[in-house]
């Protein structure tokens, strides 16, 4: 049996309400969250042309107009584009028109649009189109465009590049299943989202060739065809064989491919590819199949020899790079590269030869995002937790002093765009009682100019009924701070008794609550469920994101340790209010929450009076090498770690009542998982309920969202009512 002991602090942080009759429903509450309630927000919101005048898409008179701004006129915008003007312009180009205004990025370089599936850039002062992806090749697979007018995609497997004479050239030859090609590798692990790398000058690829014809097949059943199909997919599960990986460069000029010279042993992970200013070079973060050390490697991008390692760096436990190393914009000879080695993600300026000139940013914060230079190349902008990590602020540090200044002091969640001068910012923020304000800043004179609000959303759910919402922070046993989120019902009265659920998650990369509207929640599922009289709890234990190293690492090697220990400081929270029922809880988690959740209710029989388990891990043993190798090492490293987390083997110890969830087709968390599962309980005698999800994989979405979510709905109620 876990045990727990708790320790409490309670510190609010805004509480919010509104009162009204109407009730959301399922559909209100999943659907329509990211459409009709949404709030207030002015579409396609950017800078122009690099400079400090804004644009954003708005209906006037029922069709959709682009509208421009700037800083002097801000609140009093004119429209700039129309779809009569657009189309006179296409035609006066010699291309299509459109019969909608489209999405338009508008850069210096020209305006870039989607015109009859081609990829075009329009030059409002030379009056020219240049098609930059050819819809032929836009339905490529993998299609990537370079600034030098050529295009890699992939076709049978095989890599091709085009360039703008339509000459075609096959890279590859011998991709199929087993050899990929120009595709994102180890399991989009390690900040990896996509194959292709062009150069900066984009006359050179560099680019992915996975091998996984040594990994073993796992069977994902087509259940729409008859008979039903069996498709296999490549899923290295923990302890067996990993895919093999190399980068090639291919060389326009040459119209040849070499080989970067990575070396061995062939099972590591070739992560945060990047090319030198001058494109001689490539860099790659290569980390070793431990994960516990990592290489900055620099590479001849014309021989693939390697040239040396900048760096390295190591840890006990585990190193995650995650962001390729950002070279300085008017100093080629030094890069920018973010690591938490110190405890928390922040900023270290290198020279080209590894040498470390200073650390940038510190302090018990992470630096989330780099938004880019100012027009000198003098400060450096970044979204921070600088406030504290249910916080996003805008900063920018100098690269000469390392003097931090924050520009966005409000507390919220910011997302920011900086202008290409670094003078001006658009902020586009929220807090829990605050939908959305969107303002325009001057980052050079904030003391003579202040902000220029832009919009001010209003509540969109002033016509529902009133539930409230809190953040605040519990101790946990070894006296760490912990987020906590709660909604509070309709006409909550502390002298009433309450059923409660609790969601959570847990897992690295996730963070359950921010100070934004409706408190990081995507959905207002939580709010439909208080406005039926439940108080609805989650905590962001240990192992979340955004609280510093030690605070994720604190699970390393023994996942749901530290976080039962922590929800259990969450139920002693909760079993210590007047209004809570501590008879009628329930617990609902989804994928690494799916499995703290059976975790739990094995572990503390009799707390939750129901639970649902969505997308669980049951054994740690049967999940991906690349994401369960970094928290647990090997089964046979860690024997006794891959025990005590597998729930298959404890099945028997079910006493509450247990709704498991799976999509059919989920290739992350594989059904065998459940399954397995449900396969020992009925061997135990243990009763557990399954729902399944054809046609889905990890998560549930569209409309078959709302039948999950009335199923977790109907469940719950059946037994906390």
């Amino acid at each position: 049996m876990k045990k727990c002991l708790l320790a409490l602090l309670i510190v609010p942080f805004y509480l919010i309400s509104f009162s009204q009759n109407q009730l959301l429903t399922l559909e209100d509450a999943m659907l329509r969250a990211r459409t009709t309630l949404a709030p207030e927000n002015l579409a396609q919101l950017q800078f122009f042309e690099n400079s400090n005048d804004y644009v954003f898409l708005k209906k006037q008179n029922g069709q959709d107009v682009w509208m421009r701004g700037n800083y002097k006129l801000a609140g009093q915008e004119w429209p700039f584009l129309s779809l009569h003007l657009l189309n006179s312009y296409m035609q006066d180009a010699g291309t299509d028109t459109f019969k909608t205004i489209p999405a338009i990025r508008f850069g210096a370089d020209g305006w870039v649009m989607n015109n009859n599936g081609n990829k075009i850039r329009y030059n409002p002062y030379t009056k020219k189109v240049t098609v930059l992806l050819p819809k032929d090749l836009a339905a490529k697979e993998n299609a990537e465009e370079s600034p030098a007018g050529f295009t890699a995609y992939l076709d049978k497997y095989n890599l091709f590049v085009s360039n703008t004479e339509k000459q075609q050239y096959q890279v590859t030859t011998d991709g199929s299943k087993d050899i990929v090609y120009a595709s994102s590798v180890h399991r989009d692990e390690f900040g990896i989202s996509k194959g292709t790398f062009w150069s900066n000058k984009g006359t050179k690829l560099a680019f992915y060739r996975m091998d996984q014809s040594m990994v073993n097949d796992y069977p994902i059943i087509n259940w729409s065809e008859r008979p039903a199909r069996t498709e296999l997919i490549k899923y290295p599960m923990a302890g067996d064989k990993s895919h093999h990986v190399r980068v090639g460069v291919f060389n326009t000029a040459t119209e040849s491919t070499i080989w970067l010279k990575t070396g061995i042993p062939v099972e590591q992970y070739l992560t945060n590819i990047a090319w030198s200013p001058d494109d001689k070079y490539v860099f790659i973060a290569v980390l070793n199949r431990e994960q516990n050390h990592m290489k900055l490697n620099q590479y001849d991008a014309a021989t693939g020899d390697y040239v040396k390692t900048l760096f390295e760096e190591k840890d006990e436990k585990y190193v995650e790079p995650l962001v390729p190393m950002l070279f300085l914009k008017n100093n080629p000879g030094q890069f920018i590269w973010q690591s938490n080695r110190d405890g928390w993600n922040q900023l270290y300026l290198y020279d080209f030869n590894g040498k470390l000139i200073r650390q940038l940013t510190r302090g018990n914060w992470e630096v989330l995002e780099v938004k880019g230079f100012d027009s000198k190349g003098e400060n450096l902008f970044f979204i921070s937790t600088i406030l504290s990590a249910v916080n996003k602020n805008l900063c920018a540090v100098n690269l000469k002093t390392g003097k931090t200044t924050l520009f966005t002091p409000l507390p919220g969640v910011h997302a920011a765009q900086v202008s290409a001068d670094g003078s001006t910012v658009l902020d586009v923020y929220s807090t829990i009682d605050n939908p959305r304000s969107i303002q325009l800043i001057d980052l050079k004179k904030p003391a003579k100019n202040p902000p220029k609000l832009l919009l001010q959303a209003a509540n969109p759910l002033k016509e529902y009924s009133a539930v409230s919402l809190s953040l605040f922070t519990i101790r946990n046993k070894k006296g760490d701070s912990l987020f906590c989120r709660q909604f509070n019902p309709v006409g909550f009265s502390p002298d009433k008794k309450y059923p409660v659920i609790v969601y959570w998650y847990g897992g690295p990369h996730a963070q359950m609550i921010l100070n934004s509207w409706n408190g990081g929640a995507g959905d207002y599922w939580f709010r439909y469920m208080a406005q039926r009289g439940y108080v609805v709890f989650t905590v962001d234990t240990r192992g979340s994101d955004n609280r510093g190293k030690n605070f994720e690492q604190s699970i390393f090697r023994k996942l749901g340790d530290a976080q039962l220990e922590d929800l259990e400081a969450g139920v002693n929270y909760l079993k210590a209010q007047s209004y809570v029922n501590k008879d009628r809880m329930g617990l609902f988690g989804w994928s690494f929450g799916g499995f703290l959740t059976t975790d739990y209710v094995l572990h503390y029989p009799g707390v939750f009076k129901a639970a649902v388990a969505g997308g669980p891990v049951m054994d740690w043993s049967l999940y991906e090498i690349m994401y369960g190798e970094r928290y647990m090492d090997t089964p046979q490293e860690n024997p006794e770690g891959y025990a005590s987390t597998n729930l298959i083997s404890q099945a028997g110890k079910l006493k509450d009542k247990l709704l498991l969830i799976h999509g059919l087709q989920d290739p992350v968390v594989v059904q065998q998982h459940s399954v397995n599962f449900v396969k020992a309980c009925v061997e135990k005698g243990v009763q557990v309920d399954y729902m399944i999800y054809p046609g889905h994989e990890h998560n549930v979405g569209g409309k078959d969202r709302v039948h999950l979510y009335q199923k977790v709905t109907d469940y719950l109620n059946s037994h906390l009512q």
